[in-house]
């Protein structure tokens, strides 16, 4: 790539990354992206959450390759504090960047050190590498960007040039605001969601961001299986990744004594009122003036469809902006197949499953593996098979998800 071709890239990129709605999707494709402008092999993005970092997304092509495709590198999750004995500890407590030769061979005077054993782990070896601080306009630190590798066109192992740091700052510049920006949603979004937690105590945050992890993980393997064209994959992922967290935000209009009951359980007509929540959460995104407003309302008036249409099955085709909160659902017709947006069909899998493996009010938690095992029977009847396939093909990714976002004691 010239360097007209890589101003031209950062000059597009820096574009797309201000559309770009939901933060972990923004964090992702800043890390890709930056990658590509400096040629690195691999790289990693963390965020500042109070005094430590907390890694987001880790790339890396030469592991990479020895997947099979559609298969993605481990889900990675950790945090470490913000000081000077890491490298990008260092960078977030200092605000400055750092471009190192070879990591292995840092002066001993120095109050950073390079942690050998993901190498070790993983047969790798790191080299150069260059890590910069994500700063906001006002100066202050929300990430850390680390490079690792750079590679010439014959793919040999070279330093992080003066040009190299020249396009990766001006990159993460744009970044930074764009990242800004994305936190001022992903607030709102959070304001909402803990709403509903105070009605709701069993619609946690938790639940609400494995649900949304989850989705998307099934929408990149859905989407791979199906040979999506990429623009078509980043503006639905960017969509869904929000979407997916307001699934049942309409329960903030179901009356206390329904929502909170456990025994004994509903009568017909309670549940009736009880499944108005997806008429209130539809209702919630009306009128309809974006894209991200049209999927969170497909996915809060529809996750509880099924596949085959059957009597369970709800809301359907009704009249959801005419619904009158605390009533029964109106007679409506049930939907079925791809009738169900493809957004509802990901995000009933993603909270199904969440449900069965996490303790509620009235039941305790399912194991993992009797979880998958539901899910897939459920295949073809509650489930669109297409859907189910791409959830079973990425059990480790969703493991992992469970594992990185526990429900508070």
């Amino acid at each position: 790539m010239t360097k007209e071709e890589k101003l031209q890239r950062i000059i597009e990129m820096e574009k797309l990354l201000d559309s770009i709605q939901d933060v972990d999707v923004l964090l992702e494709r800043v890390l890709t992206e930056a990658r590509v402008i400096v040629r690195a092999d691999a790289g990693s993005i963390y965020v500042v959450e109070e005094n430590n970092l907390k890694i987001k997304y880790a790339q890396n092509d030469t592991e990479l390759h020895g997947l099979t495709q559609g298969e993605k590198l481990p889900y990675t999750f950790f945090s470490f504090p913000i000081n000077e004995k890491s490298i990008s500890g260092y960078v977030a407590y200092s605000g400055q960047s750092l471009n190192i030769e070879d990591v292995y061979e840092i002066p001993a005077e120095m109050p950073y050190k390079f942690n050998t054993t993901p190498d070790k782990t993983k047969n790798y070896r790191s080299k150069s590498m260059y890590v910069l601080p994500l700063k906001n306009a006002a100066g202050k630190v929300l990430g850390v960007l680390q490079m690792i590798n750079a590679r010439d066109e014959d793919g040999n192992v070279i330093s992080f040039d003066s040009d190299a740091e020249l396009y990766i700052n001006h990159f993460a510049s744009s970044a930074a605001q764009a990242l800004e920006h994305a936190y001022i949603t992903s607030n709102m979004v959070r304001r909402m969601l803990k709403m509903a937690e105070f009605r709701d105590p069993k619609e946690t945050y938790a639940h609400a961001e494995r649900v949304s992890n989850f989705a998307l993980e099934i929408y990149d393997r859905w989407a791979f299986n199906h040979n999506v064209p990429v623009a078509e994959s980043h503006r639905f992922r960017d969509a869904l990744k929000i979407a997916a967290k307001f699934h049942d935000v309409g329960k903030v209009g179901v009356s206390d004594i329904i929502l909170k009951k456990t025994y004994p359980r509903f009568t017909p007509e309670e549940r009736s009122i009880m499944q108005g929540h997806t008429c209130i959460g539809g209702n919630l995104f009306e009128p309809v003036e974006s894209f991200l407003d049209q999927m969170s309302r497909d996915v809060a008036l529809h996750h509880h469809e099924h596949w085959d249409g059957s009597e369970s099955s709800y809301p359907g085709d009704v009249d959801y902006i005419s619904y009158k909160i605390g009533e029964p659902l109106p007679e409506h017709k049930n939907i079925s197949g791809e009738q169900i947006p493809l957004s509802a069909r990901i995000v009933s899998v993603a909270d199904v499953f969440d449900a069965l493996s996490h303790k509620r009010c009235y039941k305790e938690a399912w194991s993992i593996e009797e979880a998958f095992n539901e899910i897939q029977a459920g295949a073809g009847t509650q489930f669109d098979p297409e859907v189910v396939l791409a959830f079973m093909q990425i059990k480790e990714r969703i493991s992992a998800i469970q594992l990185a976002y526990p429900d508070s004691e």
